[in-house]
């Protein structure tokens, strides 16, 4: 291991500033359209459980109880939590793109399955191997995509892939409406709603052949040369497609390559050298997973529960709902570049757990109807979307570059396993308990997670709107 960990020879290199001083072209689209549409793979899978999940009940499906259909949707977060670890180490130490095909594979091969399942216990093994899958793409897309988009625009495009997920949710919430009918005309509807995600992700694997591995990972691991081809290749196409004239780079960086990094030397990173930024990710991510994993997995279970929705009809709650957390991301995005990183984190998270205490206590008393429920929920959401993408943007941005793949993993996969994993499960339980106050405190709960994670973002938060990715964080290589 020391001979492999040993350094090579030092590189000086103006690539990262040479990256982040392009405009906006039709490569970038192809990055984020390429790249962001595991967000959109993973708010199918969500939202088709959550608004399946009342149909899955029927004898004539698989005959699942509240509970069981909670134990999936912590299985299928529990298998993200493995597929994050093992596939954020991995990233960091084989490259993003590699790691990127390897996982959607996996992830159409799963899903695939699950839409063959045959009792509960082959439904709960399918979404966990489906969880693996999504779960490893976390790492290598945010680092890839972060490493790629230039600075001045990198939270804005950030905010906009992560809550592309609700692109997801909304075509899973349409979709179930098409494919679960009261009249039983279509009784393998369901079937044919996890089957979208594999077809979608064949779709996806075609256009990630014209996505380059990140010049800024192979600068690291001393491939100086093949990082050279790829900038040169990039700012031919942007010229191509723009004919604008790219103005000379004076800023250079001296990087000193590993082929392996060390884990004594990531760990001390995260845990001395960026201790508070450690904790500030660690407490987004986690106050985000709660809320989302709380609501998303069981929504279908309270409607019909709690408010005598049919099944069939979840899917028409469900989707403002997406729309709204769309909406939040695209209208509120372009602040996090302008406003600030810090300011606009404690707004959102601060507002969507303000408006979840009145929610609960207008739930709680018995006031809400499903559609005035539902319009609470997309006003909580609006806040709450972006809020939740800027913790992966955090996580992403303020360690350096080579830990940046584990960094994303790492805390969420402790932000999960904390506030996530076992939310879906605990508010089955409630919904199976009968009676609004247990779901209303559990939903107080989570607002003031959310309230506290945005006072920490206003303390220790960093100000990294039009930073290069160097000087948010310089690589310990450099």
């Amino acid at each position: 291991m020391s001979n492999l960990a040993a350094p090579l020879p030092p590189i000086i290199t103006n690539i990262p500033a040479r990256l982040d001083r392009l405009p906006w072209c039709r490569f970038h689209v192809l990055v984020v359209a390429a790249l962001g549409i595991t967000w959109i793979l993973d708010g199918l899978e969500v939202t088709i459980v959550g608004s399946i999940g009342p149909a899955l009940e029927s004898p004539s499906a698989l005959g699942l109880t509240a509970a069981d259909i909670g134990m999936a949707a912590s299985l299928y977060l529990a298998g993200a939590v493995f597929g994050a670890l093992v596939f954020g180490w991995l990233t960091d130490r084989v490259g993003r793109k590699r790691i990127f095909n390897i996982t959607l594979g996996l992830y159409i091969l799963s899903v695939l399955l699950t839409a063959c399942s045959w009792n509960i216990w082959s439904f709960v093994l399918f979404r966990f191997m489906t969880g693996v899958g999504i779960g490893g793409e976390y790492a290598a897309i945010n680092s890839a995509i972060d490493e790629l988009i230039p600075a001045k625009l990198r939270g804005r495009v950030d905010l906009l892939v992560n809550g592309s997920f609700w692109i997801g949710a909304a075509v899973g919430a349409a979709g179930s409406l098409m494919l679960i009918r009261d009249d039983g005309s279509f009784p393998g509807g369901w079937r044919y709603g996890f089957a979208i995600g594999g077809v979608l992700g064949l779709f996806v694997l075609l256009l990630r052949k014209w996505v380059p591995e990140s010049p800024r990972w192979l600068l690291t691991h001393g491939r100086n040369d093949e990082a050279l081809e790829i900038t040169h290749g990039i700012e031919r196409r942007v010229q191509e497609a723009t004919d604008c004239h790219l103005p000379p780079v004076e800023q250079a960086l001296t990087v000193h390559p590993q082929v392996v990094f060390p884990f004594s030397m990531i760990a001390k990173a995260m845990l001395k050298d960026y201790k508070m930024r450690s904790l500030l990710v660690l407490l987004l991510m986690a106050a985000q997973a709660f809320l989302y994993n709380a609501v998303f997995f069981t929504y279908g279970q309270v409607l019909t529960h709690h408010e005598g929705v049919m099944p069939h009809q979840v899917g028409m709650y469900i989707l403002p709902l997406a729309i709204g957390n769309v909406l939040g991301p695209v209208l509120l995005g372009p602040l996090f570049d302008t406003v600030g990183r810090r300011r606009m984190i404690f707004a959102t998270y601060s507002i969507s757990g303000l408006l979840m205490i009145v929610v609960a206590w207008a739930f709680a008393q018995g006031h809400l109807t499903a559609i005035t429920q539902t319009i609470g929920w997309v006003a909580i959401f609006f806040f709450a979307s972006p809020a939740a993408s800027a913790a992966y943007l955090t996580a992403s941005e303020i360690f350096p570059l080579e830990t940046r793949a584990m960094a994303i993993s790492t805390f969420y996969v402790l932000g999960t396993l904390i506030g996530g994993v076992g939310a879906p499960y605990l508010f089955g339980r409630l919904i199976d308990m009968g009676g609004r106050m247990p779901l209303a405190l559990g939903y107080g709960g989570a607002a003031a997670l959310m309230i506290a994670a945005g006072l920490m973002a206003l303390r220790y938060g960093v100000d990294a709107e039009g930073k290069s990715l160097e000087d948010i964080a310089r690589p310990l290589s450099g």
